[in-house]
């Protein structure tokens, strides 16, 4: 089993308010006096300033749900890895089922924006993840190794650099989770390749991100290559957030 301290990240989606944001953050930063692992909240771009002045001075990290592939220029909507490092931001994620399924974000883009982000300095959350279709056909390794190649293959010597969070697409918002089991199985998969890749593997965080919840994550987390949580709607309440946080040991 891995030594390396875990990693809990919420991902609030297309949620939120100034009001809401204000209350659910300053209710998980006074529940992380006694966190073993390192805690993130991946917010929607307009309230990265809210956030990033509520987390400022407590171990709570910021955190993007998407960043450009691009360095800047005329590209309206997008906004940059450079801006986000503007706001502190620590982690992006990149490669969301979400924004592979409704965006038609390729595996190549996936791998682009993961370099843009490590070329200022925020840690890419690599999402990789095979849809209900792709497992009964028995193509989830194929699947997610060849999502997770692709960044590899852009990124080389600072692959050592991301985080992996493994999302089956037919567990997301759908109420299904993977066992632990088969979590883990897809999981030592990933780790495989990542050592196939570079020396670091070992330390390099690999996260659960199918409906992991209070009620799961205490079983999904004791796994040997599950090492932290992407947290869709239960990082939405505070109580369900810590407690998964707790969990994380």
């Amino acid at each position: 089993m891995t030594t390396k301290k875990k990693l809990i990240a919420g991902n609030w989606k297309m949620n939120g308010g100034i009001a809401a944001n204000d209350a659910l953050v300053r209710a998980v930063v006074a529940g992380l006096k006694d966190a073993a692992c390192t805690v993130a909240v991946c917010v929607p771009a307009p309230y990265l300033a809210q956030v990033q002045m509520l987390r400022h001075g407590t171990p709570l990290e910021l955190g993007a749900q998407d960043v450009s592939s691009h360095e800047q220029g005329a590209f309206t909507g997008e906004v940059s890895a450079a801006m986000l490092k503007d706001f502190g931001v620590r982690y992006a994620i990149v490669g969301h089922s979400e924004r592979r399924r409704y965006h038609g974000e390729t595996d190549q883009l996936v791998a682009d924006k993961a370099k843009a982000a490590l070329a200022h300095g925020i840690t890419p959350i690599v999402c990789v993840g095979e849809t209900l279709a792709e497992r009964e056909a028995g193509h989830t390794e194929e699947v997610v190794k060849r999502q997770l190649a692709a960044v590899v293959h852009a990124n080389g010597h600072c692959i050592s650099e991301i985080v992996v969070a493994y999302e089956p697409v037919w567990a997301i918002g759908t109420g299904r989770t993977a066992t632990p089991e088969q979590a883990q199985q897809v999981h030592a998969v990933l780790r495989a390749q990542l050592k196939a890749a570079t020396e670091h593997a070992g330390r390099m965080p690999i996260l659960y991100g199918g409906s992991m919840n209070a009620a799961n994550a205490a079983s999904l987390l004791a796994q040997p290559d599950i090492d932290g949580g992407l947290i869709g709607g239960a990082s939405l309440k505070a109580a369900d957030f810590l407690q998964i946080i707790a969990a994380a040991r």
